[in-house]
């Protein structure tokens, strides 16, 4: 079984620009010009996609690829709706951006502590990437001003996630993690 079908691949490239398009009006490059009207910049979608996409797709790719380590099927899909959603308040000009851009299908029949294990990976993930971006912002020299804002912008979206992901609600995987606590015990 391939890691990611082409399928997968396909929705991965939709994924990030269209989430490149949603972040760009909140991610936004370092401007020379700060007065400026324009509204719509190719350089600003790639700059948004590319902070926002590793946090959201690896995130996934957690839950994916430690299924796939306890002999699951796991695939990655646009959550269609959600995807939708977060265009839509882009364009109407929300400040408040709602988002739930995909997920992974994996089948049922995962004892607790796998289910536990799969659903803490995608958080897992943003703490990571959260934990490189921190290093990344107090140790390395000479960063361009883009490049320094970028890995900031990643260090709080990924603590973001990985907080706001942990709240033990449905659908969220914190929910799943405390149920697999739970039924551990």
């Amino acid at each position: 079984m391939a890691f990611l079908s082409l399928a997968e691949i396909f929705q991965l490239i939709v994924i990030t620009l269209v989430l490149g398009y949603i972040f760009s009006g909140f991610i936004q490059r370092p401007r020379n010009d700060p007065f400026s009207l324009q509204r719509f910049s190719w350089k600003d979608l790639l700059f948004a996609a590319s902070i926002a996409t590793p946090a959201v797709v690896l995130h996934e790719f957690g839950h994916k690829f430690v299924a796939l380590a306890f002999g699951f099927a796991a695939s990655f899909h646009i959550f269609w709706a959600g995807l939708v959603l977060g265009v839509l308040l882009k364009i109407i000009g929300s400040p408040l951006l709602f988002l739930a851009p995909a997920y992974v299908s994996i089948p049922a029949g995962a004892s607790a502590l796998q289910s536990t294990f799969i659903a803490f990976a995608g958080p897992g993930m943003n703490l990571l990437l959260w934990g490189i971006s921190a290093l990344v912002v107090k140790y390395k020299k000479n960063m361009s001003e883009q490049e320094l804002f970028g890995w900031a912008i990643s260090k709080k979206l990924n603590f973001f996630l990985f907080w706001f992901n942990l709240i033990p609600i449905p659908p969220l995987d914190g929910w799943t993690v405390l149920q697999g606590i739970i039924r551990m015990f």
